[in-house]
């Protein structure tokens, strides 16, 4: 064996001892080498090891493991611009671009906001049982050592993955801005709605120290803080806009202006969703490939569940149905999709599409306005709502991983131990269940709301835009951009619009126009 040893670097006081075996030891590891304070390198094992001196612990991190959580974090943050175009071929063309920007713009505040306190309100490991504290502060402290998430991966890709998170939660909720909501006022309620609304929920379900994890809450990627959360913020919005000019007449009963984007939308949300699921076990293994499974069979049985009962009206075979569908299936399995076996699965799809494809016949009860459906006027077709499909997609999911999570299959890891769920005869999870949605529930819908009418008396910060931008379009008004080269500008049936301060432009329009068209007044 030989030993080379360098005293002294000038980055740190830290010792390199670099070893190399002789033929006569084939069995043997190579020797760790020190590198920086407290982290070994295992170079045949392919493993990082983590050796806290003043604990005298140590912890190894495999190079696979962490390999896989980056992939998960790229996929999920490729679900964000889906989310965007997903939204944007719902809408009219006017208000396509403005949908687009919105999940572009989630990424760059958010990212921000988990940088400056984020990360550390939510996962520090100091935290009270509703809210981390600034331990974090500027991600301060945040490297390599073992995550508060699993003792598997650093700290540092935690953290970044768990960003991912909080990002398309924002830039799910904010969708419920679509054709009515100015886009300058969002960026700062995005910041502040991640902070008092995202962070503690994320905390009491994820964190060791929270309230709902220490009582036995199981939600495995983000039935609550993603969701319920998103979805329940999504109505909140929605009821404070109000309705859109020409809500429960002709002029609203439009269909999808590309569904194209639908389509591009639903490919990129369900790619990513491999990485939503399967890399919240926190390791490549075989209970992240059991996520997998069932995130892909839900989905399936999701899209088609949806499209079966659309034809059912029609007798068409509606592709925003399926995504619609497929959609709902996804959000219903992400908290149970590391807790259940492959047959639960199809009945996640079946009854996340049935209940979401009924849910949305709640803006009719409760007389809200949801932008994002596919048609407003008319009960046919319905199509994927932010609430009905996330908010009440994460509560049927939530609900249905009480009755159906297995401790066997969370064992797939090799370490995770749970009580189980109903098949378990563990009955009082549904209880732990119903409490964390409906906390999830209560406390997004009312703190967004009392965000929104902060907002509303601030000047500059009024969230809800003009009646003659929601006539223009807020790509117009809002951007001066355009999604396409043409774009519809609708005469409103008496009312004139003054575009002189915006660019103009031709353009014609996929809306249904006026039988007799008016002239447009001077």
């Amino acid at each position: 064996m030989v030993n080379l040893t360098y005293d002294e670097c000038e980055c740190a006081s830290f010792v390199v001892l670099i070893c190399a075996l002789t033929h006569s030891f084939p069995p043997l590891p190579r020797p760790p080498v020190l590198l920086f304070g407290n982290v070994f390198v295992q170079i045949l094992a392919g493993e990082i090891v983590y050796y806290d001196a003043a604990t005298d612990t140590s912890f190894v991190y495999n190079l696979g493991d962490i390999a896989f959580i980056i992939t998960a974090m790229a996929l999920v943050w490729l679900m964000i611009p889906g989310v965007g175009f997903f939204y944007s071929g719902l809408l009219r063309r006017k208000n396509a671009l403005s949908m687009i920007f919105t999940s572009l713009a989630s990424i760059a505040v958010v990212s921000f906001q988990w940088f400056f306190w984020g990360f550390s309100l939510a996962f520090a490991e100091n935290a009270s049982p509703f809210i981390g504290t600034l331990r974090y502060f500027g991600l301060k402290g945040v490297l390599d050592a073992p995550s508060i998430g699993s003792t598997r991966i650093p700290a540092l890709l935690f953290c970044i993955y768990q960003c991912m998170f909080a990002i398309i939660t924002a830039a799910l909720a904010v969708g419920a801005i679509a054709e009515r909501g100015k886009l300058g006022p969002i960026l700062v309620f995005i910041f502040i709605w991640t902070t008092i609304v995202y962070d503690p929920v994320a905390c009491w379900t994820w964190n060791a120290n929270g309230w709902s994890f220490t009582l036995g809450g199981l939600d495995f990627a983000g039935g609550t803080p993603v969701h319920i959360v998103s979805g329940t913020a999504a109505l909140a919005i929605s009821v404070y806009l109000g309705k859109r000019r020409g809500y429960g007449t002709e002029r609203l009963a439009y269909k999808p202006h590309n569904t194209t984007y639908v389509v591009i939308g639903t490919v990129f949300l369900w790619f990513g969703w491999f990485g939503f699921n399967g890399g919240s076990a926190l390791s490549a293994n075989l209970r992240a490939v059991q996520a997998c499974i069932v995130t892909n069979l839900a989905a399936s049985v999701g899209g088609i569940t949806w499209m079966l009962w659309d034809y059912r009206i029609e007798r068409k075979w509606s592709a925003v149905g399926f995504c619609s569908g497929a959609i709902s299936g996804l959000v219903a399995i992400t908290p149970a999709s590391g807790y259940v076996g492959s047959p639960a699965a199809v009945l996640f799809g079946v009854l996340g599409g049935t209940i979401c494809n009924f849910a949305t016949q709640l803006k009719f009860v409760l007389g809200y306005d949801d932008a994002l459906d596919k048609l407003t006027l008319f009960v046919l077709f319905p199509s994927k709502q932010i609430f009905a499909t996330h908010g009440v997609g994460g509560i049927v999911g939530n609900l249905l991983t009480a009755l159906f999570a297995q401790a066997s299959v969370a064992g797939f890891d090799g370490f995770t131990e749970i009580p189980g769920g109903w098949l378990d005869h563990n009955y009082i999870q549904l209880a732990y269940q119903i409490a964390d949605s409906v906390a999830g529930f209560a406390w997004s819908f009312g703190v967004t709301t009392i965000i929104l009418w902060v907002m509303h008396f601030i000047p500059g910060l009024r969230l809800r835009a003009s009646e003659d931008a929601e006539i223009l379009g807020i790509d117009d008004a809002e951007m001066g951009e355009f999604a396409y080269d043409y774009v519809g500008l609708e005469q409103e049936i008496g009312h004139s619009t003054d575009t002189s301060a915006t660019r103009s432009s031709v353009r014609t329009s996929n809306e249904k126009a006026p039988e007799q068209p008016l002239p447009v007044d001077s």
